[in-house]
């Protein structure tokens, strides 16, 4: 499974993080959303100890979704050095998202 990320956590949990990090910016109605939940978990598991993965309920934690943007939901940033270097808004196949990881590996 994901890590849940909140805006309590995401300073040390994303910004912090040494190694690359995937968030999925979510809500539980968001019908996409639920599209691209179980994808995340999958790549979660895969890349677990080489990335860090996680979700934010957008409902739940704001603060960082106004921060970076995140209008449309789902939307997955990646962070690389607690920089963003790449956006996914919309579903999109799992290759997407685990080839974004894969660039900065």
């Amino acid at each position: 499974m994901a890590l849940e990320i909140t805006d309590a956590n995401f300073e040390e949990t994303v910004l912090k993080s040494d190694k690359p990090v995937m968030v999925d910016f979510w809500a539980a109605w968001c019908g996409p959303c639920r599209m691209v939940g179980p994808i995340i978990d999958e790549i979660s598991k895969e890349y677990d100890g080489k990335a860090v993965v996680g979700k934010v309920d957008v409902d739940a934690n704001q603060e960082f979704a106004a921060k970076y943007g995140v209008r449309n939901i789902p939307t997955v940033l990646v962070f690389q050095n607690g920089e963003v270097v790449g956006r996914q808004v919309g579903v999109a196949p799992k290759n997407a998202y685990s080839d974004a990881i894969d660039a900065l590996l």
